[in-house]
């Protein structure tokens, strides 16, 4: 297929040219470039191009036949989000990338998005603090509360990229002991609770792109965005930032940050924000847990295994024993 025709049909662009790489797909499934688009006024676009023929080894070494399809699947729910799902974000402060247009031949994918570069979120953050941090939670509560009760139609059936059914090996290389013995039910907590919604599936700090005064956020990339309980992108957006000593002083902090923007976002007079709040608070500390299961499995050396995951993991298995 021809990318820059596509740009073209598109957009009200006459031509096109190629810019900088921004960056290569995990495991060298294809790129993400900009594009200038000719007249110059119109500015720029983001081509996010999966391309499967030149994928290489995998980073972890996880380089399997199913990972290659959980891959493919990932690429084929992000295409169906933009076109489909996105678009029913306006009127929410949950700020996405536009997209112009998606289109498939085959395995190959052509995903065309706004820059948000030049939409005024330019910066990028691989750690936080406190302060800077209120921005993301309140994206991911605006972003839980639209969508809350809705059936992930089209998306994964449960959102995340470390769901237990779509990580078997990682949990067969698991040693035997009470957290693989509790994985299943850790998972069932998560998926029958009462309250779900669409979940980011990757919310990690470096999946949101910040304006110059951080006041403001964009997200990207959505592979793994599906049903849920929205603690699960919570506890896994705290542990992209946060070391573990900064998770203790300031975790209990951002989830009362994170229910109060989620509570003035519900806007439905039917929902029962008290048990919803509680039900959720609950399944914090499981949410991080089940991270914590899939990463004994995936890389046991992972820095995100520190004292604070393990206290949080203690906790839960604790409560599970007890009941």
């Amino acid at each position: 297929m021809d990318w820059e025709q596509l740009i073209i049909e598109q957009t009200e662009a006459t031509g096109v040219e190629r810019g900088d790489s921004i960056q290569s797909l995990w495991s060298g499934f294809g790129e993400i470039f900009r594009v200038h688009l000719q007249p110059a006024e119109l500015g720029t676009l983001i081509v996010k191009h999966i391309s499967p023929g030149a994928a290489g080894s995998h980073p972890r070494g996880w380089g399997t036949d199913r990972s290659t399809q959980r891959k493919l699947r990932s690429y084929e729910v992000e295409s169906h989000w933009y076109a489909d799902w996105g678009p029913q974000l306006q009127g929410f402060d949950c700020r996405i990338p536009k997209c112009f247009g998606v289109a498939s031949d085959g395995d190959e994918r052509w995903i065309l998005l706004e820059d948000l570069d030049a939409a005024g979120f330019p910066q990028r953050h691989s750690r936080l603090n406190v302060v800077t941090a209120i921005p993301c939670v309140r994206w991911l509560a605006n972003f839980h509360s639209a969508f809350l009760g809705r059936d992930p139609d089209g998306l994964w059936p449960v959102g995340t990229y470390w769901h237990l059914e779509t990580r078997p090996d990682e949990y067969a290389t698991m040693q035997d002991g009470p957290l693989k013995k509790a994985a299943e039910q850790l998972d069932a907590m998560l998926s029958g609770c009462e309250f779900q919604t669409i979940l980011h599936g990757d919310a990690k700090v470096a999946n949101f792109c910040f304006s110059d005064s951080g006041e403001a956020v964009a997200a990207v990339d959505f592979q793994y965005v599906g049903g849920g309980c929205g603690m699960k992108d919570v506890a896994y957006f705290l542990g992209s930032c946060f070391d573990e000593s900064q998770c203790e002083r300031w975790v209990p902090q951002l989830l009362d940050e994170y229910f109060t923007h989620l509570r003035t976002a519900i806007t439905d007079g039917s929902v029962d924000l008290d048990r919803l709040e509680s039900q959720w608070r609950d399944l914090f500390a499981p949410a991080w847990t089940d991270f914590h299961r899939f990463l004994i499995g995936w890389v046991p050396t992972h820095p995100k295994l520190h004292r604070y995951t393990r206290s949080l993991t203690d906790q839960t298995l604790s409560k599970l024993n007890k009941a």
